[in-house]
């Protein structure tokens, strides 16, 4: 596996969406390219977790759980 090629699995193994054999060859090539591996993987990493935090509903529980009752209650009244 190439460097370029770690990278691209890197992305999908922070995921968690790479298979077990695909799991273990990209192990091997971690332990082939060390630190800079591992320095790529941090990357990843920190980038996920960024995404993950940027990430807010788009309306809270308590404005769904108004709309569906106000649409019941319309319901009712026909």
């Amino acid at each position: 596996m190439s460097f370029e090629e770690f990278q691209n699995q890197a992305r999908l193994y922070v995921i968690g969406a790479l298979e077990t054999n695909e799991t273990e060859e990209f192990e091997l090539a971690r332990k082939k390219f060390g630190q800079k591996a591992e320095d790529f993987i941090g990357n990843c990493y920190s980038m996920h977790e960024a995404f993950a935090l940027s990430l807010r509903p788009a309306k809270s529980s308590d404005a769904l759980k108004e709309r569906l009752m106000s649409m019941v209650r319309n319901r009712q009244k026909t």
